[in-house]
């Protein structure tokens, strides 16, 4: 099979069977992006390519087909293009985009769809956290497990994440810290997010072992923080040590990335026996946001070549 009618129209319901596979299988994925508008007016778009080395990714671990780069990238620009105005100036807003690829054939039976759909829809969207984040330790509940499909950007991994992110929320919390499904000890993401921590000057953060989703944001940001000189180790990160570090004053940031987000500074980790609390200057991070946002719009120079200028894609 092959992708066929790629086509730019005005939103609308999209007719779906009962049946379509996606509604009780669950053949779902999708990315997340942000389009911003550089010092000039134009459209610029954050390591696309990127975005869709990950869809295929997903693709291939739901038994789905994969969509060729040049047309995920070539749709992106012509969209972009044509909705620039819809590109919020605002400082931190940007042009949500979320391509999403899902089984559309209508039967009934466990086994890979024969069609799908590719869409990519877009909204103009604000910073999602303006104020520091609390999160909640969860050990009942897990988001994913080595073999799993933690690692693909999947429909199922999120509405497992549902109840237990409602529960935290009832307690006070912003989002959940999700651990691993094995032991309930190692820190593995945050509801949305990766999850980054500054330990006596130094940078960690939970290595990808297969079920831990490989953010864009989060490569970017160990790639900024690098570049600015700070050691950063990616590695098996327990709930206890990141304690043990605040008790002996040693913690001295947390944030997490996603391209949702950006970053989000953390001020508090609550446990069923305890609560880690953080200082909330975050200097690190804040400079590290303020970088990753100048490049996106065009203020600082892109050394890392990740921009995509989209530039008269359309008459």
């Amino acid at each position: 099979g092959s992708w066929v009618d790629p086509r730019i129209e005005p939103l609308h319901l999209i007719p779906t069977h009962p049946a379509a596979m996606a509604l009780h299988y669950g053949q779902a994925i999708f990315e997340g992006m942000k389009a911003t508008i550089d010092t000039e007016g134009n459209p610029m778009l954050f390591r696309p390519e990127e975005n869709a080395a990950r869809l295929n990714f997903s693709a291939r671990r739901m038994g789905m087909p994969e969509l060729p780069e040049e047309l995920f990238i070539e749709g992106l620009k012509q969209f972009v293009g044509l909705e620039k105005d819809w590109i919020p100036p605002q400082d931190g807003s940007a042009l949500y985009l979320r391509p999403f690829m899902y089984a559309d054939e209508a039967f009934i039976g466990m086994r890979a769809a024969t069609h799908y759909k590719f869409v990519i829809m877009a909204s103009p969207s604000a910073p999602l956290f303006s104020t520091h984040i609390k999160l909640w330790a969860e050990k009942d509940f897990i988001r994913a497990a080595h073999g799993g499909t933690g690692e693909a950007k999947a429909a199922g991994n999120y509405a497992a994440a549902i109840k237990p992110t409602e529960l935290a929320k009832n307690k006070g919390y912003d989002q959940v810290l999700w651990l691993d499904a094995a032991e309930h000890k190692y820190i593995q993401e945050v509801g949305t997010m990766n999850i980054f921590f500054k330990v006596d000057g130094m940078f960690i953060t939970p290595k990808l072992d297969g079920s831990v989703l490989s953010g864009i944001t989060r490569k970017s940001v160990i790639d900024l923080l690098r570049d600015k000189g700070f050691e950063v180790t990616e590695r098996l990160v327990s709930l206890e040590e990141i304690r043990y570090a605040s008790d002996k004053g040693l913690l001295e940031e947390a944030f997490g990335t996603g391209t949702a987000v950006g970053i989000a500074y953390i001020k508090e980790i609550g446990m069923s026996d305890g609560v880690i609390t953080i200082s909330e200057e975050s200097p690190v991070a804040k400079e590290i946001n303020a970088t990753l946002q100048g490049i996106k719009t065009g203020k600082i120079e892109d050394t890392f070549n990740w921009m995509t200028k989209i530039e008269n894609q359309l008459a």
